[in-house]
This record gives structure tokens, C-alpha cells and sequence, in this order.
């Protein structure tokens, strides 16, 4: 036997039992033997009761963890049931196990009490397992009958049944999560009238013709096309923009936001920091040059003054774009005529939060998402099946690789050697370390362990070096950030608050400390503030040698690739759904039986099949989808879908 330390269920008799005396009272033991060999079945309390209850030579059942002391293996307060009484209940070969907890077990609700229960609930609820899928997905996919699926699932016939069980069911979870998605995408696109951009008119044109300072990937022209396809329907536009970083996600924002200002309509643009506010108030500013279109930024620190005359020229219409933070939220800010809302980062704002900005006209505006964090496809169709979907897969011409490699603490010098070089070439760096909130003292301490040890490397009548670290007060943080952005220093040594908004073209080397404390999406995001000039970047990953295999998976992913979407569908198989998107407290991926990692293919044929049934039937009105109907209505009745994603 080599499961010690698995829970295993064994036939056997019990043929020799006997009380051991111990140190502190006394244990029964029972020698319990089958044609392979022996084994003990120990019990430390209940002696009497339960010497007075076991059968000699009988044929037993018995369900339990194994241990293993020297050569004999021990069952410590099995789980036993004669053979013959196994067999004449509706239980199988195979015992499910259920989750418990010490003190419920204490209390006498073992796991052969909730067999009981469950074997009980499923006689009694028999009736009430209507099957609700039609009889053409049942046959298409030979799926198992509902009621079946459920004995199965907890009293499997055979492994093959159980199989099948498992199968029926992770479709059958899946599919009405898409069933629902799409529903609630049919009833925007039908129900919720937009404001129809019927023109292409001038402010777009000479943009396009004469500002616009390159030239525009396939990808972007691709977005771009989706985009106006949408806002020239006569229905709400709600999409999803998906752009690794430095893909070019701004200039699509812009055009976008030109067509809302040839139609007569202003836009806004909110973003979940000061930083990266006013990091896209400056590119727009740039890019619109001597363009005559209004555009104004608003956050927490705008002075008072400021923001009375943004309010007065937002309501008269003379201000046609607003950039800001949740300040746009403000009850204060009123539009004059909102017609288009692109939000950055969505997942960084509460629905509340974002409900509010759709209230600022009286027609609800054409909504625009944008994210730099790359979602993988599984998770995009789970968490954001309501909406459509526009990827820019490709990086504008010019831009040159990240070359990232993996360097342990003991190569130090040799790194500080390089950024020397660098640095000596006029180049910019960062060194960043990590930030873990729980042991904020500690990460101060290393922190500021590390400015030291770069200082002593790196002498002040040589190099200036900035900090920045959460601690600081905002004032002081900015004025450090804004002397690296404007050159004065060479070095960045920053927590992980420079992941977003800073964008520094001449930075071309970015050192991770610590690498190992980081999750894959933040390291890309990291990797992600250099290469944004025309100059070869470099990302430098330093560890000590002590890794984990988690660790060492991301470490090689990052030095493989530098695919946001590859190097996110890593993170979703290593972190799992809710840890990556920050899901797993709001309840969005509370999934009762499927796993939309693993169960990757039954997700998108669950899907298909969803599409496929709304495209034939849109109002589930067939007698054939009655019951996928009476289902869905159940579901949305008992909120067991997800009525707040989009």
C-alpha cells in the first residue's frame, strides 16, 4: 500500500481486536485484513461502544485516512459499514468524499452522516430535477439526463458515469452564465438606443489627414472600424479594448473621441490615477497640437478656481473633452451633451462608480473600456461576454523587443556595471522593489537597504537618483517623478506605484528586485514602462537562488516571451481566476462545479451552443426551450448568474 496519507476506502474483515494501554488512557485497535495484506483500524475514544458493535470475521467497508508507522499502516477513526448494508443502499463501489471541518466531525456529522443526508436529499428531491435542457443538446452532446447527472455526481455507478456526470454539469453551469451574457447583449443592443455618429466629418478628416504623426497599425485600423461601426448603429456601444502596453491604445481613444465632436457631442476620458490622468491629458494635448478642440483635466487636485470655469464650459458646450479621475463622478460635472464615456483600467472602478457617468445625458453615451492588462480569452468570455471585444495584437513600427534576462543577487555587480553603461549612454533606469502591504515595515526596510547600496555603487557627484515609495507625501512623490521625467535624474528607485502612468521614452532599463514576489501581470506591467523609445530596452530580473517552481514558471515566461496575452493565459493556469482579476471576493467566479481554466473547451462549446440557440430562438419562445427558459428565469429570479458583469 502506498497511499499513506490519502483518504481510501477498503473491503475487508476485522479478525483480531484488542485495548492497548498508552501513556494517557488507552486506544482500541482492530486488525483488519483482505487478501493483500494486514492493516490497524485505531480508535482513541468511544472504546466500549464501538468493540461492542464490530463483527468478527464479517465482511466491512471502511473509509479513512491512511497513515504509516515503520512497516504497518493505520487507519485512525474510520468510517465502517458491514458490506452487505453497503450494498443494499444505492451507494457504488466508489465513496464520495465530502468537505468538513474539526468541529463538525467532532459533533458526530462525519462524512458517513452526510452520505446519509445527501443519499436522502436526492430521493426527495427527485421530482424537482426538471431536466432543462432541450432534447437537441442532450442528443448533439450526449449529455447524461439531469436527473442521472446529479446521482452520479455524488453516488457514481462506474467511473465512466461519473465522467459523464461531471461533463453534464460544467456544461450545463456554463452555458446559462453565457446564455445570460448574451441575453443582456441582445437587450443593450436592442433595447438601449445610442446616439447614432452618422458623420465622418471634418475634425476627424484633417486629424486624420494632416495631425495624425504616424502611421496607423492594421490592428489599430481594424479597432477603429469595429468602433465606428458601432457608434454609427442606432445602439448603445459598449466595448471592450484590449491593448498591451504601448500598442497604441490612445490614438484609437482619440479618433474616437473626434467622431463624438463631428456629431455634435462632447467625451470623457476617466482614468483610476492622477498619474495616468494626466499622463493622457498630456499625449491628447500633444497630439491634437494647434487643433482648435477644447480639452480640459480634472482631478482631486484641481484648484477651485479651475474648476468652475471646467464646469461652466463643459455645460455650454464649449469644452469638448474632459479628461480626468473618479472627479468626473462628481455630482457638480454636467455635460452639456455627453456622448461618448472611454474609461481606462474599468476593472480599478466600482459598477456604482461607473453607473454614474452613464447618468451625465439623458440618452446613456457610447461606452468605451480600455485595459493594458492583456485578459486571456476564457476569462474575457466569462467576465466580459456582455460586451464586444477588440484586441490591437500588434505594436506600432519601430518599437524594438524588450531584451529581459534572469540574474541571481550573487551577479549584482555586473548588473551595476551595465547600468553604467547605459546610463553612460545618456539612458535612464528604474530598480523597483516590491511592495506587499501586509509587511509594509519590512518593504520600507528593503526599500531603503537598496537606495543605500545603489548610492555607495552609484555616488552623488556622478549620478542623481530619485525615490519613490508610498510613504512620501503626493506632492514630494510627484516632484521626484517629474524630475526623472524631465531628465534630472538617472535612476528611479520606486515601490511598484511607477507600474502605471509614468511614461518615460529615454528610461531603457527597468531592474525588478525580489522578481520572486511578483505576480506575472505585474512584472509584465513593470517591463512595461521601458521600451517606449526608439532605443533597445532591457528588463532585468534579479532572485536570490532559493526559488519555488511558481517562480522559477514565471521567471522563464518572462525571458521567453514578451506576448501580454501568452504571458496572461501563464498567470490565469498559475493564479487561477479570481486571483488574477480580483474577482474571487465579488463572488463573479463562485463557480459550483466548473473551472473556466481547466474546463477551457466545454466553456467555448457551452458558448457556441448558446449563440446558436439565441440566433434560432432570441426570446427562448420554442416548446423545445422551455426549459432552458424556466431555468434561466429561476437563475435570474435566485441571482445565480452574474445579473452585474459588463
Amino acid at each position: 500500500m502506498k497511499n499513506s496519507g490519502a483518504d481510501v476506502q477498503v473491503v475487508g474483515k476485522v479478525i483480531h481486536i484488542k485495548t492497548v494501554e498508552q501513556r494517557r488512557g488507552k486506544r482500541l485497535v482492530a486488525t483488519f485484513a483482505d487478501e493483500t495484506g494486514q492493516m490497524e483500524l485505531v480508535w482513541f475514544r468511544s472504546h466500549k461502544w464501538i468493540r461492542d458493535r464490530l463483527e468478527l470475521n464479517q465482511a466491512y467497508v471502511v473509509f479513512g485516512r491512511i497513515s504509516q508507522y515503520g512497516a504497518v499502516y493505520s487507519m485512525a477513526h474510520p468510517e465502517m459499514e458491514l458490506l452487505k448494508q453497503h450494498q443494499a443502499t444505492q451507494r457504488s463501489t466508489m465513496q464520495p468524499l465530502y468537505p468538513s471541518t474539526e468541529k463538525l466531525s467532532a459533533r458526530g456529522v462525519t462524512n458517513k452522516v452526510v452520505l446519509g443526508m445527501m443519499g436522502q436529499l436526492l430521493t426527495e428531491t427527485q421530482d424537482v430535477l426538471q431536466e432543462c435542457l432541450s432534447s437537441d443538446i442532450l442528443n448533439e452532446f450526449q449529455l447524461l439526463p439531469r436527473k442521472l447527472a446529479f446521482i452520479n455526481i455524488h453516488f457514481p455507478e462506474s467511473q465512466e458515469l461519473l465522467a459523464k456526470a461531471r461533463f453534464r454539469l460544467k456544461f450545463e453551469e456554463l452555458f446559462f452564465i453565457q446564455l445570460q451574457l448574451l441575453l443582456k447583449k441582445n437587450l443593450r443592443k436592442h433595447k438601449i438606443k445610442g446616439m447614432p455618429f452618422n458623420q465622418v466629418g471634418a475634425t476627424f478628416n484633417t486629424f486624420f489627414e494632416k495631425h495624425l504623426p504616424f502611421e496607423l497599425t492594421g490592428a489599430q485600423k481594424k479597432v477603429i472600424k469595429e468602433i465606428r461601426n458601432d457608434l454609427g448603429s442606432h445602439a448603445q456601444m459598449n466595448r471592450l479594448l484590449q491593448g498591451d502596453v504601448g500598442s497604441g491604445k490612445t490614438i484609437v481613444a482619440l479618433l474616437s473621441m473626434l467622431l463624438a465632436v463631428d456629431n455634435g457631442f462632447q467625451a470623457c476620458l476617466m482614468a483610476p490615477t492622477e498619474i495616468l490622468a494626466q499622463q493622457h491629458f498630456n499625449g491628447l494635448k500633444e497630439l491634437l497640437g494647434e487643433m482648435d478642440i477644447e480639452i480640459a483635466l480634472l482631478t482631486g487636485s484641481t484648484k477651485q478656481a479651475a474648476r468652475k470655469t471646467i464646469h461652466a464650459n463643459l455645460q455650454d458646450g464649449s469644452l469638448s473633452f474632459l479628461v480626468g479621475t473618479h472627479a468626473l463622478l462628481e455630482d457638480k460635472v454636467q455635460f452639456k451633451n455627453l456622448g461618448l464615456a472611454i474609461i481606462d483600467e474599468q476593472h480599478r472602478f466600482g459598477v456604482a462608480q461607473r453607473s454614474k457617468l452613464w447618468k451625465k445625458n439623458t440618452i446613456p453615451p457610447h461606452i468605451l473600456v480600455m485595459t493594458a492588462t492583456p485578459i486571456p480569452r476564457t476569462l474575457a468570455m466569462s467576465l466580459y461576454g456582455d460586451l464586444d471585444i477588440s484586441v490591437i495584437d500588434e505594436l506600432p513600427p519601430g518599437r524594438k523587443p524588450i531584451k529581459t534576462v534572469h540574474r541571481f543577487d550573487s551577479n549584482r555587480l555586473k548588473v551595476f556595471g551595465f547600468l553604467k553603461n547605459e546610463i553612460a549612454k545618456g539612458r535612464q533606469v528604474y530598480i523597483v522593489y516590491p511592495l506587499i502591504q501586509e509587511s509594509e515595515a519590512l518593504d520600507y526596510k528593503d526599500l531603503m537597504d537598496g537606495y543605500e547600496s545603489i548610492v555607495r555603487d552609484f555616488p552623488n557627484d556622478q549620478y542623481q537618483i530619485s525615490i519613490v515609495h508610498g510613504k512620501m507625501k503626493p506632492a514630494d512623490k510627484d516632484y521626484e517623478m517629474e524630475r526623472f521625467v524631465r531628465g534630472e535624474t538617472q535612476i528611479m528607485v520606486a515601490t511598484t506605484v511607477i507600474e502605471v502612468g509614468v511614461n518615460v521614452p529615454n528610461a531603457s532599463v527597468m531592474v525588478i528586485e525580489s522578481t520572486e514576489r511578483f505576480g506575472l501581470s505585474q512584472l509584465h506591467q513593470l517591463r512595461g514602462r521601458v521600451g517606449r523609445g526608439a532605443e533597445q530596452s532591457f528588463c532585468i530580473l534579479m532572485t536570490g537562488h532559493k526559488l519555488s517552481d511558481d517562480a522559477k514558471t514565471r521567471l522563464e515566461t518572462m525571458v521567453r516571451t514578451n506576448d501580454g496575452f501568452e504571458i496572461a493565459e501563464v498567470d490565469l493556469k498559475l493564479r487561477g481566476p479570481g486571483d488574477l482579476m480580483g474577482t474571487q471576493q465579488s463572488g463573479m467566479l463562485n463557480l459550483k462545479i466548473a473551472d473556466i481554466v481547466k474546463d477551457n473547451q466545454i466553456l467555448k462549446t457551452a458558448r457556441h451552443k448558446a449563440i446558436q440557440v439565441l440566433k434560432e430562438d432570441p426570446k427562448l419562445e420554442k416548446p423545445e426551450n422551455l426549459g432552458i427558459r424556466n431555468q434561466y428565469l429561476s437563475n435570474i429570479q435566485n441571482k445565480a448568474l452574474w445579473n452585474y458583469i459588463s
